[in-house]
């Protein structure tokens, strides 16, 4: 498979209903991620609802997408992380999961739906929702 030359300024990726309660679901939106930023386009994950529990390392660390794979939701996110991929929680998010910043992992920023929604309206960004 050969890539070709694209115009896009990056990839915005909304975690919505990707959230702890589905493991399976997790490690896809991240791959993708990860892929995405060693192709050295900048990429952004906004965490929102229940999601922003993946961004306490705890909770992370003890996903699983599936009992036959052996590396953690947060393995997954260190990859994406360590790519190039920014993570972004949703301020209100937080508040109605009862979540501290400080709890977070650390260079998360914060983001929700108007970033995101910046993100959509611009025909320079691709944009997932997950």
């Amino acid at each position: 498979m050969s890539f070709t030359e694209h115009d896009a300024a990056g990839v915005a990726i909304l975690m919505w209903a990707a959230d702890p309660s589905q493991p399976e679901r997790l490690a896809t939106p991240l791959f993708l991620a990860a892929a995405v930023a060693a192709m050295d386009v900048p990429v952004e994950i906004y965490f929102t609802a229940a999601s922003v529990h993946l961004l306490v390392p705890a909770v992370a660390a003890r996903l699983r997408a599936s009992p036959r794979v052996d590396k953690a939701i947060a393995d997954n996110l260190r990859e994406a992380v360590e790519m190039g991929a920014r993570l972004f929680a949703c301020s209100d998010a937080l508040q109605a999961q009862g979540l501290d910043a400080a709890m977070l992992m650390p260079g998360c920023g914060r983001g929700g739906a108007v970033q995101f929604m910046a993100r959509a309206i611009d025909l320079r960004w691709r944009t997932l929702v997950f």
